[in-house]
């Protein structure tokens, strides 16, 4: 099975339906307040880079770059639980990292929840570090941040 990552939009709707099964999930882990995944609309913007990693040409997963001042902060990062395992979250990473440096940006940063272990297992696994808020972000324990030099 080949996994490929290529830029995409939210709109269409097999990428669509997968970004939909992330905000449940994480609304069946957190409080309303506590989520801050982005609408498809907001993904839709010029300050975003998004992708779609694909398995043998469908849809498995999803993972954004959004531009910010000084660091882009990875949103949307989500693989479908039955495609995990074949390497689609480590390519996105590789992807996201490599579009940060082909853009200049100096760090990655991201928001995640201490319930999700498995991401901030794979976060670490690409040299992510627990870091401070950042951003709009609040202070929360519903909140880990991390973060990346390039």
């Amino acid at each position: 099975m080949a996994v490929t990552i290529s830029p995409d939009t939210p709109r269409d709707p097999a990428v669509a339906a997968l970004l939909q099964a992330s905000h449940a999930y994480l609304q069946s882990l957190y409080d309303p307040e506590d989520n801050h995944f982005l609408s498809i609309d907001a993904l839709c913007m010029p300050d975003i880079r998004f992708f779609t990693a694909r398995l043998d040409g469908k849809p498995v997963g999803t993972a954004a770059l959004a531009l910010r001042s000084g660091y882009g902060e990875i949103k949307s990062m989500y693989v479908d639980p039955d495609a995990r395992g074949h390497g689609a979250a480590k390519a996105l990473m590789a992807r996201l990292i490599d579009e940060g440096r082909a853009l200049g940006l100096p760090a990655l940063k991201l928001e995640t929840g201490p319930r999700n272990t498995e991401a901030m297992g794979l976060y670490a696994r690409h040299g992510f570090v627990v870091c401070g808020p950042f951003g709009d972000y609040p202070e929360s324990p519903a909140s880990v941040f991390m973060a990346r030099r390039l």
